[in-house]
Parts: structure tokens; sequence; C-alpha cells
């Protein structure tokens, strides 16, 4: 590592979060609020072009992990069966549950070292010389702070959804990652889920002919799971519910933003939500405290709504529909639906495909499938199935990652879709505010997104990296 970078993580880790402003924050506060229109309107040159970027080429991908909740152990052992990966260290706040991922790893080649016991145990992992990919599974607030500060050490850096949850921290990957060259992907994995991948292939050779509008949304019943006491560190995912609007939206939106080549042809232009009322969160609050006195402190608090729905007209006078409810009893739906100019298809309830005005016969369903069933899935779609991570989508996310950095590949994600695709969650919250006014949607590319090659999705010489079993 240069000394200047050294210098840079010195200064940076003795001021705390010093370098991200005010560090931990929610939209939640008036001011913060009534600032995104400047943010919005913000000039700003492009320093560097991260989209389609390819970085040197890693015979060997050394990772750290950071957080090891809810969804870091799972990243972990799915990793660890993938050629070419180095799990050199793990990180978590409590030691319990590094310890824990350690020991599951005795019986592989991996022999990680432990970082625990306090809140900054995780910066001096991601100074060590020997990583080259820095996985972040934390807690929301710390996405932007890690991926940073990663970036400045040299990392690529891998971060679950949302990658941010303010405009300014969307900023502040956008800048670093092109000052610094280094990747910064928000692991959205429903774009590898199969039938989204079948539909982006479909779309790229023009079946649906040009897509006008199209639908996403993240409606799962977590009512249960938010106000469970061992299920979120300190119940961050039940207060992160405290604030109003569209608060999970990559997995809806990624995948239909990278069917209408978002970022990369077209750009959004301008958004409005609305919410409903909340008709669930503080009952349950209500409800538990009535029997756990633990649960007192919650009923008083201000509630988002049950269902957020955003609509987004893009730059080519496109629209595009993202809904969010996590409390309501419905069944799992991410909609994924997109009406085209020749056809039209959708996923849930059921996977459908029409090109008139019925359903096509399941016999030709089966004809598209085996004509449109992308590469990576005739690669690894099989083994992901067996592997595990929702059905397949996280190995296959994971693999293809991999693949790209030993091979020298641009990214299916880059930066601008990790600030764009989390952007939304705090401009709907303004539009919420505003009695759904619309916002203009800020272009995090300069400008770029109108040369910007779409997201390819073929091996493209790649596909090289083996699976361990």
């Amino acid at each position: 590592m240069s000394n200047k970078r050294r210098e840079f993580l010195k200064i940076s880790g003795l001021a705390g979060l010093g370098l991200f402003g005010t560090g931990m924050s929610n939209f939640s506060s008036a001011e913060e609020m009534e600032r995104l229109p400047e943010l919005i309107k913000r000039k700003r040159v492009q320093h560097f072009n991260m989209s389609g970027f390819a970085a040197p080429k890693l015979d060997k991908v050394r990772v750290g992990f950071i957080g090891l909740g809810m969804r870091g152990p799972g990243a972990v052992s799915r990793m660890s069966k993938i050629e070419g990966v180095e799990i050199v260290a793990l990180c978590d706040l409590i030691p319990e549950k590094v310890d824990k991922v350690t020991k599951s790893l005795e019986k592989t080649k991996h022999k990680p070292a432990k970082y625990s016991g306090n809140a900054y145990a995780w910066k001096k992992m991601v100074e060590r010389d020997d990583i080259d990919l820095i996985y972040i599974a934390t807690p929301w607030d710390w996405h932007v702070p890690m991926a940073v500060y990663a970036m400045e050490a040299g990392k690529h850096a891998a971060v679950e959804v949302p990658a941010a949850k303010t405009l300014e921290e969307c900023w502040q990957l956008v800048e670093t990652s092109e000052r610094t060259q280094k990747h910064c992907m928000m692991l959205e994995n429903c774009c590898y889920d199969f039938f989204e991948l079948m539909t982006l292939n479909m779309a790229r050779d023009g079946f649906f002919g040009d897509i006008l509008h199209a639908e996403g949304a993240y409606i799962h019943d977590l009512l249960d799971l938010n106000f469970a006491k061992n299920a979120y560190e300190d119940m961050w995912r039940l207060k992160e519910n405290y604030r109003d609007g569209n608060l999970y939206a990559t997995h809806g939106l990624g995948p239909i933003a990278q069917l209408m080549d978002i970022n990369r042809g077209d750009q959004m232009d301008y958004l409005t939500s609305l919410s409903s009322a909340d008709f669930h969160m503080a009952d349950k609050a209500r409800e538990l405290a009535e029997q756990d006195n633990f649960y007192a402190s919650f009923v008083e608090k201000q509630y988002g709504g049950n269902m957020n729905t955003t609509i987004i007209r893009t730059k080519r006078g496109k629209s595009m529909m993202v809904q969010h409810d996590v409390t309501s009893p419905r069944p799992y739906s991410r909609l994924h639906a997109l009406s085209g100019t020749k056809a039209f298809a959708q996923k849930y309830p059921v996977q459908r495909v029409s090109s008139g005005h019925g359903w096509i016969k399941d016999d030709e369903m089966k004809v598209l499938q085996e004509k449109y069933t992308p590469e990576i899935v005739k690669k690894v779609g099989e083994l992901a199935k067996t592997i595990g991570g929702h059905g397949g989508m996280d190995f296959m996310m994971e693999w293809r990652l991999v693949d790209c950095l030993r091979n020298g590949l641009p990214l299916d994600q880059d930066v601008y879709d990790a600030a764009l695709w989390s952007a939304i969650s705090p401009l709907s919250e303004w539009s919420v505010a505003h009695r759904s006014n619309s916002i203009d949607v800020p272009d995090f590319t300069g400008g770029s997104w109108k040369t910007n090659k779409p997201v390819d999705i073929s091996l493209n010489g790649g596909g090289t990296t083996k699976v361990i079993v």
C-alpha cells in the first residue's frame, strides 16, 4: 500500500466517520430532505467513466468479508466454492459470529484471519495489503463508509443492497469509484434470477420490441421478522421502517432498469411517489408491548406506510413503476412485468409471456426457454440451484463477479447502477413528504448514459472459473 493511502487511512481512522460528514444519517430530518433538490441540480464533471470499465485481471481474488449476520455466512460459504477465491479475512462486531463462520471453513483450503470486538475492527482488515475485494453485508448505515474506505485502500467493493441511503452517499460512491478506478458493485442478486436473465436475453434479441413500460416491486411480508428480537442486530431493520418511502427499491428495480438500458442508452428523468398510511407496524408494536416491555419504546414511533408506489419517467419518454410493501399479508412478489411494442412478460404470480391478447402456450414457452436461456445459466445454473442462495441467484451473482475479475471483464453492475437504484429511496421519501410532488432524478453518469453500451450478459471469453463441489 502506498504511503499516500496509508496516510489517508490513518487520518480517516482518527476521525472516526468524519470522512463522511455527518456519518450515519437517514433522510428523517427536515433539513436533509429539503437539501435534495440542490443536490440533484449540482453539476459535476465525470473524472473517469466506470461504465464498461475492466480492471486488470486477477488470477486469484482475495476476499475480506464484513458482516456475518443474516447474509454474510451464506456468502462466505458460497464464495468458498468458487475457483480462484481465497477467503483472507472475516469481520463482525460480535466475536462469536466470526468464530462460527471460521469453524465452518475448517475442511476447506481457507484459513481466514479474524477481526471483531469493536465497531471499527473492519478498518484494520481493509488496510491489509493481501485483499483485492471487500464484501460488505452489514446494516445499511455502514455500506457507504465501508465501501468508500475499501476503494480508498485500493480494493474493489461489493456491497449489499441498498448501496446507499442518502443522495450525498450516492455521490460519494460515484466519485470515489471514478477517482480510484475501483469497482463498486451493489450485490443486487435479483438481476441474476433465472426468469430475469432470460427476459434480459430476450430483450437484447429484440423479442419485446421497444420496452415502453416496466414494473418491479418488493412485496414481502416481513412484519414478524422485523419485530423478532434475534433477527437483526439492535433491531436495525425495524428502525429503518420509521422512514416513509420506497425503502428497498433495488430488488424490483434492478432487473427492469437493465432491461430498459437505464444508464446505458436511457436515463431516469423524474419520479413521483405515494404511500398509504401504516395499518400494521404501530399495531404490531402495541400488541407486542402488552406482553413484553422490551417493545414499549417502539409503540410511539411513526412508521412509514404499508404500500409505497413510485412512478418514474425516463428521458426517452418511457415509464417504470416500483412498489414496496413489507407489512401486508400478501404473497411474495417482485412483479417483474415488462411491456414492449411487440410482446409482454411477467414473472409473478406465474412466469408468462404474451405476444398478443393471450398467454403463449406451455410448449411455446419451453421453446422460448431453450432459445433464450443465457450462457451463464447454461454454465452454472444447475450448480447454482444446488449450492443455493435464494434459489441459486446469489451464487450466480458471486460466480459472475469472480469470473469477471479473474478475466478482466466489465461487471454487469457498476457504481452508477448502485447509486441510481439506491437513490430511488431518498427521492421517494422526498416526494411522499411533499404530497407526491415530482422530483428530478440525478444523472450519476455525467451524461455518459447517452453513449454507454447496454449490459452484456454473454460470457465474452470469460466463463473459465470452475465451481468446487
